[in-house]
């Protein structure tokens, strides 16, 4: 009996969806949405969000931080609008806090609330950071490319149209941003300017020295270009190096930062009242707050120790 009860009930219930999914009969397309001129209709919540939007973006003009914004998007390789980013790191704001009123009241509220525009900002820097070192590691396969398609005997621009077409990301997208750009009237040489600014590339800032004095004195730009990619290619093998034998030593200094509070969760967990001294007594604040400024110098100094600049 269950079993004839369950049949009847998903027969039911397919019915139902077919007769809610399945048009009931033709459709009739209005004449106004066949015509190119009139603009489709927008919805609600369309037309909400675009007005927020536009909201934020006079806020970030009248404020002088629409460029900063743009840039730093850019350099991070995200395609969403400004006003967007920030619409979306508001709500999120907004929600996190509500969330941490809730859980915790006025104290938790803020802290749940920094954690998106914090969320944000790491984000935005890691993602900048494997952009350019993507970029640096393509570099000089990029320009044996155009050192090659120079010797066929194809113009500058064209090569770096080549570039832009047979390299992989991120250097198909900034050598198809230099030739949209000259392609509209701007001069090469800013282009390639600005995309060393952007990649906060030195070698790439020696490449467009060499192409701007080429540009001005004449030469062979393929033999200069091999040069320059010999030059790239060996400081790209040191560097190499050098991050695999400093890798030790960040791994160490991961282990001595992530010692102390490691120390201190286990001995919260095995014997509560060893640790009561120090959150009790004015000795043991006294202790808490050097031993927090040691960790802070430490950790400073470590970093500073194993960041290597080329």
């Amino acid at each position: 009996m269950l079993l004839v009860a369950g049949l009847l009930a998903v027969t039911g219930a397919l019915l139902l969806l077919v007769v809610a999914v399945l048009p009931a009969g033709p459709r009739r397309v209005p004449l106004s949405r066949l015509d190119p001129a009139v603009a489709p209709p927008t919805s609600a919540l369309a037309g909400a969000s675009a007005a927020a939007g536009a909201a934020v973006e006079r806020v970030l003009a009248r404020r002088g931080l629409v460029a900063r914004g743009t840039a730093a998007l850019e350099r991070a390789g995200v395609a969403t609008a400004l006003p967007d980013v920030v619409l979306l790191v508001g709500l999120g704001t907004v929600v996190l806090g509500a969330l941490g009123f809730l859980l915790g009241g006025v104290l938790l509220a803020p802290l749940f609330a920094a954690l998106v525009p914090l969320a944000t900002k790491v984000v935005l820097g890691l993602r900048r950071g494997r952009r350019q070192a993507a970029f640096a590691d393509q570099l000089d396969d990029s320009l044996q490319l155009m050192a090659s398609s120079l010797r066929a005997g194809h113009s500058l621009l064209r090569a770096v149209d080549t570039v832009s077409q047979e390299a992989a990301a991120p250097t198909s997208e900034e050598f198809a941003r230099i030739v949209n750009e000259t392609r509209v009237g701007r001069d090469l040489g800013d282009a390639l300017d600005e995309v060393a600014e952007r990649m906060a590339s030195d070698d790439f800032r020696w490449v467009a020295q060499a192409i701007g004095i080429h540009r001005e004195v004449g030469g062979n730009l393929a033999e200069v270009l091999d040069t320059v990619g010999r030059t790239i290619r060996e400081r790209n093998a040191i560097r190499r190096q050098v991050k695999a034998l400093s890798a030790e030593g960040k791994l160490s200094a991961v282990v001595l930062m992530a010692l102390p509070f490691g120390i201190v969760a286990f001995l919260m967990v095995s014997n509560p009242a060893y640790l009561a001294p120090f959150t009790t007594t004015l000795v043991g604040w006294c202790m808490t707050a050097a031993v927090v400024v040691l960790l802070v110098v430490g950790g400073l100094w470590l970093k500073k120790t194993v960041a290597i600049r080329f």
